[in-house]
This record gives structure tokens, sequence and C-alpha cells, in this order.
């Protein structure tokens, strides 16, 4: 029977197992980021203390780890196993480990430089937690068309990077913060006689940071103008209890 399995099963590369892992922190960065956005919504900024904000992305960062120490748990398979066409299997008998096994497995994750190197050095292509778990990562026979898996990860990768850019835009424009400063824009007569009027404002780019209620934020906002389109650089802070205040404005 080992021998019947050894000519059905082949080993996996290692390029192929670490593009299943990174696919699959992805995704679970992508469902973090999602959580976190229904959780505190994008006013969270001024909205709630920060260790509210701490305690729920802590929660949710748990919840996360859990999930993806479980991510194997479905026929050995993950979503970046799932498009690399790859499966986890007990090396003893080439059936699907139980969900304690592969748990464990991959709870040595944790240490993912270690196992990084293991699994580069190993000449049976296994890092720690295979061997402790006494599994192996075999390619998958009935894996779906190569189209299928690769249009499948271009899409999760599109979603991505437009919910990030939403997301993270949305987080800015709700802020205190980019209400004082477009605000103040629209009453400064420099801008306005240059612009000749402002039609609205585009190309928003900057960060905003809060630490103990002491805030940083930079922004760098296109202002479309009636005659002419200007790019306005913006610098704000702000102390404790007090509201947001421009720093500088070029």
């Amino acid at each position: 029977m080992k021998n019947q399995n050894e000519q059905t099963f082949k080993k996996t590369s290692r390029i192929r197992r670490i593009a299943a892992c990174i696919i699959d922190l992805l995704v679970m960065t992508f469902l973090m980021i999602g959580i976190a956005a229904i959780a505190l919504g994008s006013d969270f900024i001024d909205k709630y203390e920060i260790s509210y904000i701490h305690t729920v992305l802590l929660l949710i960062v748990i919840s996360g780890l859990i999930l993806y120490f479980s991510k194997d748990s479905y026929r050995g398979i993950s979503v970046g196993r799932w498009i690399m066409g790859i499966m986890v299997r007990n090396e003893s008998d080439n059936q699907v480990p139980s969900y304690i096994r592969l748990f464990i497995r991959n709870l040595f994750t944790i240490i993912w430089p270690v196992e990084f190197i293991v699994l580069l050095v190993n000449d049976d292509k296994k890092r720690i937690g295979d061997k402790v778990s006494e599994t192996i990562v075999l390619r998958n026979p009935k894996k779906p068309k190569r189209i299928i898996r690769i249009g499948t990860l271009i899409f999760i990768g599109i979603c991505f990077y437009f919910f990030a850019d939403f997301y993270g835009g949305a987080i800015i424009t709700n802020s205190e913060a980019y209400e004082i400063t477009v605000d103040s824009i629209s009453k400064n007569e420099k801008i306005l006689e240059e612009t000749g009027g402002i039609l609205g404002y585009g190309g928003l780019e900057g960060s905003i940071s809060v630490n103990d209620e002491i805030g940083k934020a930079e922004f760098k906002i296109k202002v479309i103008g009636k005659e002419n389109d200007v790019v306005v650089n913006v610098y704000l802070e702000k102390e404790p209890n007090q509201k947001w205040v421009i720093k500088e404005m070029k």
C-alpha cells in the first residue's frame, strides 16, 4: 500500500509551499482588516479611546491566529494550498490529518524564520511542524484547472488592493484632522486666487497617528480649481483634549 501511495502522490516543491504560505497570510490579513473595519468603522480615530481600539484589535488578532492555525482543517487544504495545488497528509498513510494534528502543526509558524530555514535546508522538505505532527505536504492530484486557481489568486489580490485603498482613504476623510484641513484650504485666500475657485478635492495621500491622545497628521491633497489645480501639503498636530491644529501648509 505504501509503495502504491508513493507512486500516486508526489512531494511538492519548497517554492509551492512558500507561495501557499504567503497567499494564506494575505488572505488572513485581508479578513482581519475587514473584520476591524466592520467593528470599528472608518471614524474610529476620533470616536473611540485608544485603549478601546487596542482591545478590539487584540481580540481580532487572537481570533485571526486561531483561525490561521486551523486553516488546513478542510481536507488538509487551505486557500493558499488550493491555489498552489498542494495538500497536507499524514506521513504514514497519506490520509487527511486530524484537526488537532493540523492545529499543532501550524502552531510552529509562530517561529516562522526558524521554520523557513529548516524547510530550506532539510533534505526531506520538512519543517519542524511537519516532523512534530508527522505530516507531509503533497501535490494534489485532484486540483482544479490552473486558470481557475490563477484567476482566484488575481481576484483576491484585486479585492485586497481596492479594499485597503478604499478603507485607508475613508479613515482619513472621516477624521477631524481632514475636516479641519479642508475647511482651512477653502478659506485660504492664496489657494482661492491660484485656483480661481475650488471645485473639489482629489489625489489624497497622507497618514494619521495618535498615541496617548497626542496626534500627528500629514496630508497631500490635490485641490481641483476652476482655472488651475494645485497640490497642498499640510502638517497637523493634536494635544490631549484639544482639537487638531495646522502647523504648516504649503
